[in-house]
């Protein structure tokens, strides 16, 4: 039986595409993609993607998985970040491939105060 995101462990299908919500409950985009850490296979961070139309240009921006909770009452994610503290994060070009570097890795936990593991 497959209890989707109620579940002990959910399929990444069911994490892509999740609403995100603000502290005050407001939407401020969804999941994009999830970046794993090569050497453990632990989920490093989400990318969010807000803006754009139909997802024309709109910029990715990575978030560390840690800073992310699921809201049963939402049915979607909630940070503790505005979308300001997003949009003046780390973000990059979805039609360029990132460098997902450990200096890269680190500049984003670093801008949100999370640390390094």
């Amino acid at each position: 039986m497959n209890d989707g995101i109620y579940s002990y462990l959910v399929d990444s299908d069911d994490v892509i595409g999740t609403n995100v919500y603000d502290s005050e409950g407001e939407h401020i985009g969804k999941v994009e993609r999830l970046v794993l850490r090569k050497i453990d296979g632990r989920v490093a961070h989400a990318v969010l993607t807000f803006g754009g139309v139909w997802g024309l240009g709109a910029d990715y921006y990575p978030i560390p998985w840690s800073e992310l909770q699921y809201n049963d009452d939402l049915d979607g994610f909630q940070i503790q970040l505005t979308q300001d503290q997003i949009e003046n994060g780390p973000k990059y070009d979805p039609k360029v491939d990132y460098d997902w570097s450990s200096e890269n890795d680190r500049r984003i936990n670093e801008y949100y105060g999370v640390a390094d593991r």
